[in-house]
């Protein structure tokens, strides 16, 4: 399945702007999707498509930074460019604080906003390949049985195989299997790489019993 192209999102309640950015963005190969209102971007806005949001600050209703704050409630990750005539310090500092990606004043620069749009597209690629890459690493964990799972917490730990086996009440052999299985279900090699996949998915440690 091909990746679907990433959506350039502009909110802004002045048309004249839309229409230009639109213009722009299509010239550049970019694809455009234009909203007047936060409210009508929130009701069309899909938030498993790849793309950008190009965000005015001050409009009727919803501000800029209000729909940030909307889509942070939605656990949205959509990386946000500002682009507003009504800039100020105390708002912009406020706006980076909470992730938008860039802050840019009214004129800009046309080669400015493109890589600003540019870098907070790169930015939505890669957060959604790291976490299609964590959702890859827990449904490996998922096909692991409770038992594998404890040799999986032991090895990460540093144990030896006959350490692994005296703390589970079993056979340095039995832990051999288990420990080989781990290593197919997981999809590794060696060791630093099934350290590394526990890791990133936050796997703790097996405890040692007392």
């Amino acid at each position: 399945m091909s990746t679907p192209a990433p959506i350039v999102y502009l909110v802004d309640d002045d048309a004249s702007v839309l229409r230009g950015l639109s213009r722009l963005l299509a010239a550049a190969g970019l694809e455009v999707a234009a909203f007047d209102s936060p409210k009508e971007f929130l009701d069309d806005f899909d938030p498993a498509a790849p793309g950008c949001l190009v965000l005015d600050v001050a409009m009727p209703g919803l501000s800029g930074p209000d729909l940030q704050q909307a889509l942070a409630a939605r656990r949205s990750e959509l990386p946000i460019v500002f682009l507003t005539g009504h800039g100020d310090i105390p708002t912009s500092v406020q706006a980076m604080k909470r992730g938008a990606a860039d802050f840019l004043t009214k004129p800009v620069d046309e080669e400015t906003l493109l890589a600003a749009i540019r870098n907070a597209l790169e930015k939505d690629r890669a957060l959604r390949e790291a976490r299609e890459g964590l959702a890859r690493i827990e449904r490996r964990l998922a096909a692991l049985t409770p038992r594998e799972r404890e040799v999986l917490e032991r090895v990460v730990a540093g144990r030896l195989n006959k350490q692994i086996a005296a703390e589970l009440g079993t056979v340095e052999k039995t832990i051999k299997v288990h420990r080989a299985s781990v290593m197919r279900k997981m999809g590794v090699r060696t060791l630093a790489d099934l350290v590394r996949l526990a890791g990133r998915a936050g796997v703790k440690t097996g405890q040692r019993q007392a």
